[in-house]
């Protein structure tokens, strides 16, 4: 076993020894392009969605110095057709980027593969002749195998990143990748199949992929790969039942990722922490993401600002996807930094409706973190407003409270409030700055139906919880009446926690510019 050339099985042994939710099935799907024009397979995933567990799994899978069969009979792949047929039957060459870039320097990547892929295999087969040109050597090295290899690249794009803003360098590593998959004469010798991970596609040259014969399965378009992007819903359930999770606390924190096939995709690495810790948190901070967030929400963009408040406040957005440059540098315009943050993982896409939003509570957090940072005008003015309603709502002030939901309501003159879901919404984009403080909740069970939204203050907060109804054909006191009728407080009386009834309604029939919003606040008494 090499660090290149077959790295073995021991990889994915420690991963089955941990918390571990089969994903075997993603063999079946790669095992079908195995000698056809679909050998070259490129999946783009956020950080820490397995991609590398993936890529340790296939290794152990098709690795022929190894036995593997005692971690895969018992997994889900064992019951595909193709199962015996694939299994530790190939020379596998397997980089990791990541590691490669540690080893060398980011100039002299493509030497160092190239030198130590021969050594190994000069060593694996002492007859071979190395000859000049790297394809050509593995040309030769496929015929002395007595098989075509199985390529596994983790994180190809990881050279792309670090090579940021010296584009000469990015280049001449993807003239490396070029000379191995898109030459026809070659890489149909060499390869049986080609997998590569990453967390961008491969980039473009122009409006073209630069390695155009890879087939492309991305976060914006996964396809047949959906339920290998995360964990599915199911998947969560049984972990859930399995450790003794709250699904329905796993699923506000770390669901909210979905696509055409698949609607309810969770983050693996947040869902494994929270089971471990048995403590849910926002462990996306602890990851070591590709770029600052701050970084990317910050740049001058006409509406980009106005865009992240409304992102956070629970909104949508609409997203043209198809310009991005597949890389971390070059943003045209709004859209291309949406796409990113799309493939970065910190917003889902809905590809139906081709929207962008923030798919979960650990997300959201961290765009409200993020967001105090940003250095520009619009945004800071934002953030304060929202702050300051917070704290009127707190303090009982009434008309504060209504005059800015009124100001917020007329700036979003692009949507018509013509009922109490839509009301909904331009609450969340007033009170987005709330995850300092709050948790918040949309349709609560609560008594004899559901409040509309509730903030509940976190353990360590001193803040009262809000229990905030909206009417759009009804007075603010009719909603608070409401509250009462339906004994909404009961659900929450035991909370821990003071509790501030607030009831919220505008004059549905004024025109633009002139629509009244009311405000009623009233402590809650359970005697009153």
């Amino acid at each position: 076993m090499g660090t290149y050339l077959n790295p073995g099985n021991a990889g994915f042994t420690g991963i089955r020894r941990d918390i571990y939710v089969d994903k075997s099935g993603l063999i079946g799907l790669i095992n079908q392009t195995i000698d056809t024009p679909r050998c070259l397979t490129c999946v783009s995933r956020p950080r820490r969605f397995g991609k590398s567990f993936a890529a340790q799994m296939l290794c152990a899978y098709y690795d022929k110095s190894c036995d593997s069969s005692g971690l895969f009979d018992d997994l889900a792949i064992s019951g595909d057709a193709g199962y015996r047929k694939h299994m530790n039957r190939y020379d596998v060459i397997y980089l990791d980027m990541t590691g490669v870039i540690g080893e060398s320097s980011i100039g002299e990547i493509v030497p160092y593969i190239q030198r130590n892929v021969i050594r190994e295999l000069t060593t694996q087969y002492p007859d071979l002749h190395v000859v000049e040109g790297f394809s050509a050597t593995l040309v030769d090295a496929a015929a002395a195998a007595g098989n075509r290899f199985i390529m596994i690249i983790d994180e190809w794009d990881a050279p792309i990143r670090e090579a940021k803003g010296r584009p000469y360098l990015q280049r001449k590593y993807l003239d490396f990748l070029r000379s191995l998959f898109k030459n026809s004469g070659m890489t149909s010798k060499i390869f049986a199949a080609a997998y590569m991970t990453g967390i961008l596609p491969v980039k473009k040259d122009g409006s073209q992929s630069a390695i155009s014969d890879f087939w492309e399965y991305t976060v914006i378009k996964p396809r047949q790969f959906a339920p290998y992007v995360g964990f599915t819903e199911e998947e969560v359930r049984k972990l859930c039942r399995d450790y003794g999770g709250d699904f329905k606390k796993m699923k506000q924190w770390y669901d909210g990722y979905s696509f055409r096939s698949l609607e309810s995709v969770y983050n693996p690495n947040s869902v494994i922490k929270a089971i471990r810790n048995d403590d849910f948190d926002s462990y996306w901070t602890q990851t070591s993401a590709a770029e600052s967030l701050m970084g990317y929400i910050g740049l001058d963009f006409d509406g980009l600002g106005k865009t992240i408040a409304e992102l956070i406040g629970g909104g949508k957005t609409k997203v043209d996807t198809n310009s991005f440059a597949n890389d971390l540098e070059t943003f045209r315009d709004r859209d291309d930094v949406l796409t990113l943050l799309i493939h970065l993982g910190y917003l889902a896409y809905d590809e139906t409706t081709q929207e962008a939003y923030i798919p979960n509570e650990e997300i959201r957090r961290e765009f409200a973190r993020a967001v105090r940072q940003v250095n520009r005008d619009d945004t800071i003015r934002r953030v304060r407003e929202s702050e300051r309603l917070i704290e009127d709502t707190v303090h009982g002030r009434e008309e504060a409270v209504a005059k800015q939901i009124e100001k917020i309501h007329e700036e979003e003159s692009s949507l018509y409030y013509n009922n109490e879901q839509a009301l909904r919404s331009v609450i969340k984009r007033a009170y987005f700055s709330y995850g300092n403080e709050y948790l918040m909740f949309e349709e609560l069970p609560c008594g004899a139906g559901f409040a509309d939204i509730v903030y509940l203050p976190k353990k360590d907060s001193a803040l009262p919880a809000l229990l905030i109804e909206l009417k759009w054909n009804r007075s603010a006191r009719g909603a608070i009446e409401q509250i009462r009728e339906k004994h909404y407080p009961d659900t929450l009386k035991n909370y821990g926690s003071e509790l501030l009834l607030v009831g919220i309604s505008y004059d549905r029939d004024a025109p633009a510019g002139k629509r009244k919003h009311h405000c009623k606040i009233e402590k809650y008494e359970e005697n009153n």
